[in-house]
């Protein structure tokens, strides 16, 4: 529509695989300096492999002006066939003859002879695949037979295989290890620099007979971060550009023109930003959400910590009271005793929470005047009267341990015993310390009772 607009030949930006517009970049001459080995090779497979776009099989219709006459080519360009219907494309291309409803077997015998009688002709037989990566594992499997078809002297039949970068992985897999093992040569297409899209696009503005640049120079970055370099995307934004240049009657191409056909043809880019602030958005809601949880269940569920039993106040012959304790390691209460104090003795008070960044010091003389108070006392320490040596003065036994707890009740679990007297506080320097089960806490426990507390190690 444009051509005569523009007094251009031809279309300089069809997607159709001509020769004649191929661009040789560096790539593409390597690409098609493996192919040409494959044809001139003896056996075995040639591996070519590109993203979707990047001009495969333009080179490989170039390689097929550039065969040598004593080379016969069968090419096939829909591989998604069975194993017999793949025999039957090849002897089609090749026009061997074979009678209807034949299977592998005759197939192949027909297709060794032709080989063979080619061979003895001083002919050789190159069989092309466009499209590998769907061909079936059975297919290549076959296709690594007919390369076994030989004489004492040399392989009989090259194949070249064109294909996606899946064909790779197909070729990688484990029941595919023979047909890898046959790949004599490989190499995978990139797509073009930035410099070489501007060459690629004078290249076939040139060919159709331009005289002007009608895509200025400045505008090949822009080209180059909407297609990746991909030289088929290429085609097909220049083309609409043009079209659009003809359309509001410009001379040439113009950024407005090029940033439309580009939106038109691969679509309009999505802002990320919208994107990442939903996912800061929903981030914040489930942080906001998981601290509402804590904090309400730190609210809701009752402490764990237990208050003295009855019992524990009547004295014993020796002299004060002591409570048993209620130890993993062994005490004076049955295995069963536990459950029994948890569901009859009423529950008191958490200790208070202790907040964030006190001291060490500061949080074990807080941990320490919470639980005394439980017992109607004050904590006063002075010189090196303090701590556990503070209130064993005073006749109690005393617990005090710095480290990771879930909540008060690891406490009462595994080897962290406390008697039936005993209470808990925490304090932590980096968190507050809750006596919720469920969160971890990092701080300072300490257990004071009548009785010798049974101590544990305390996960650090």
């Amino acid at each position: 529509m444009y051509n005569a607009y523009f007094r251009l030949n031809e279309s300089p930006f069809s997607i159709a695989p001509d020769p004649r517009f191929l661009f040789m970049s560096a790539r593409h001459r390597e690409a098609l300096a493996h192919l040409m080995y494959g044809v001139s090779g003896e056996g075995g497979f040639v591996v070519l492999t590109g993203e979707v776009g990047t001009g495969k099989t333009t080179i490989c219709r170039c390689l097929l002006e550039q065969v040598p006459d004593d080379c016969d080519v069968a090419f096939i360009v829909n591989p998604g066939l069975s194993a017999v219907e793949m025999l039957a494309a090849i002897c089609d291309e090749l026009r061997i003859g074979y009678p209807e409803n034949l299977n592998i077997k005759g197939y192949v015998d027909r297709f060794n002879s032709y080989l063979l009688k080619g061979n003895a002709a001083g002919r050789k037989t190159v069989l092309i695949i466009d499209e590998a990566q769907l061909l079936d594992p059975k297919v290549l499997e076959l296709l690594r037979l007919l390369t076994n078809l030989e004489t004492s002297r040399r392989k009989l039949l090259q194949i070249v295989l064109l294909g996606q970068p899946e064909l790779v992985t197909l070729l990688a897999r484990s029941d595919l290890r023979q047909v890898a093992q046959r790949v004599v040569a490989r190499y995978h297409l990139q797509h073009l620099s930035k410099i070489e899209v501007s060459a690629y696009v004078a290249h076939r503005l040139g060919v159709a007979g331009s005289q002007t640049k009608l895509i200025p120079e400045s505008l090949m970055g822009l080209l180059f971060r909407r297609t990746g370099g991909v030289p088929r995307l290429i085609n097909l934004v220049c083309d609409r550009a043009l079209l659009g240049a003809y359309v509001e009657g410009k001379q040439v191409v113009t950024e407005p023109v090029l940033r439309k056909a580009a939106a038109e043809v691969l679509g309009t880019r999505k802002s990320r930003t919208p994107r990442i602030a939903a996912a800061i958005a929903a981030i914040a809601l489930l942080v906001a959400a998981g601290a509402w949880y804590a904090v309400h269940r730190a609210a809701v569920l009752p402490p764990t910590v237990s208050q003295p039993a009855e019992s524990a106040t009547a004295q014993s012959p020796e002299g004060p009271s002591k409570a048993p304790a209620l130890s993993a390691a062994g005490s004076a209460v049955s295995d069963s005793a536990p459950r029994d104090v948890a569901a009859t003795t009423p529950m008191v008070e958490a200790a208070p929470l202790l907040h964030a960044g006190q001291t060490p010091e500061q949080a074990e003389a807080a941990a320490f005047r919470a639980v005394l108070a439980r017992f109607g006392q004050i904590y006063s320490p002075h010189g090196r009267s303090r701590g556990c040596r503070y209130v064993e003065a005073a006749g109690l036994s005393c617990f005090s341990a710095q480290g990771q707890y879930r909540g008060l009740s690891d406490l009462q679990s595994a080897d962290h015993s406390l008697s039936a007297t005993g209470r808990a506080a925490f304090s932590g320097g980096a968190r507050r310390a809750a006596g919720a089960p469920g969160h971890f806490h990092r701080g300072r426990a300490v257990a004071l009772g009548t009785d010798r507390i049974a101590r544990g190690p305390v996960d650090g």
